[in-house]
């Protein structure tokens, strides 16, 4: 399952970090103990500029604990969210142009033709690898192009893979 495909939790909950490396490696490391967590942008309260958490379901909280303590994985803690403020969370949006569809995720955007699913632009971030994504990207199908995350290493290239997930599974479903 992926993460556009996850819902939400009834009784949501937010892992804070103090850094989105660390968020990465909590979310890797529940997803591969079989968790079911999602990378998320923290509500704006708990916002400190480039920011990732993870969503989890707080039955699971003390499990979750043991294992990023046991991982060494430093957490600020995990919020109590509910169902409502979990809708504040989706880091992915889109944007119709007619022709063209934009993937905002975080602050990276896909744009891609709706016809030809041919990627015709990307935008956003500062990270150093976008000029390397956006050449990898542009002029390819949403079918062939590579994966951000598999060729970049920042949280732009993250984005930017949330971006594309979003498309293939929009333009397969015949937006």
């Amino acid at each position: 399952m992926t993460d556009s495909e996850r819902q939400y939790f009834p009784d949501s909950g937010l892992a804070l970090f103090p850094a989105v490396r660390s968020a990465l490696e909590a979310y890797k490391l529940l997803m591969e103990e079989g968790y079911r967590v999602r990378l998320v942008a923290p509500p704006p309260r708990f916002r400190s500029g480039c920011d990732l958490a993870v969503e989890l379901n707080l039955v699971e909280k003390p499990g979750i604990e043991r294992r990023l303590t046991a991982a060494r994985i430093t957490s600020l803690g995990i919020e109590p969210l509910g169902t409502e403020a979990a809708a504040l969370l989706s880091v992915v949006r889109t944007a119709d142009f007619g022709g063209w569809l934009m993937v905002k995720s975080g602050n990276m955007k896909l744009t891609f033709d709706k016809k030809t699913g041919v990627i015709v632009n990307t935008s956003g971030g500062g990270c150093p690898d976008i000029p390397y994504l956006y050449a990898a990207l542009v002029g390819k199908t949403l079918a062939e192009a590579p994966r951000p995350r598999e060729r970049g290493f920042t949280l732009c290239a993250r984005m930017l893979d949330y971006a594309l997930e979003e498309a293939r599974r929009l333009w397969k479903g015949g937006i």
